[in-house]
């Protein structure tokens, strides 16, 4: 079989929604991670702001990359969704990316949202990654 579904059994079930938290595509080694979100298994947030949530996606976003058999090192590439308008949050976020991604400095784009998963959701995270 080509794809893999990964779905942690840390996370939320996603297949209420159709989505698994990533597929592999195991003949070119390539992750496709869904948008990662600040969700506990019932779909409530755990924090109330940005910097909150974002740590809380990347924390997310490690048991996925974990689960599919890659790291952080081998993230090519992360967009990055707030809701608002980006450059209000980049003072504050930008701490918080770089010490998560280190040395690994995939592509990355951010983009502000008007809206996203729930009303109380700031923060989704998607990202692609290569197998170790």
């Amino acid at each position: 079989m080509r794809k893999q579904l990964v779905n942690p059994p840390q996370l939320y079930d996603g297949k209420p929604h159709g989505l698994s938290h990533a597929v592999v595509d195991t003949a070119l080694g390539i992750v496709y991670i869904s948008g990662q979100v600040d969700w506990d298994m019932n779909f409530q947030v755990s924090s109330h702001t940005v910097e909150g949530q974002l740590k809380s996606v990347l924390n997310n976003l490690t048991i996925v990359l974990d689960a599919a058999g890659s790291s952080v090192e081998n993230l090519l590439n992360l967009r990055i969704y707030i809701r608002g308008e980006l450059g209000e949050f980049l003072e504050d976020i930008a701490p918080i990316l770089t010490g998560f991604l280190a040395d690994s400095r995939p592509a990355l784009t951010g983009i502000g949202v008007a809206s996203l998963a729930s009303p109380e959701t700031l923060v989704e995270v998607e990202a692609t990654a290569a197998l170790k």
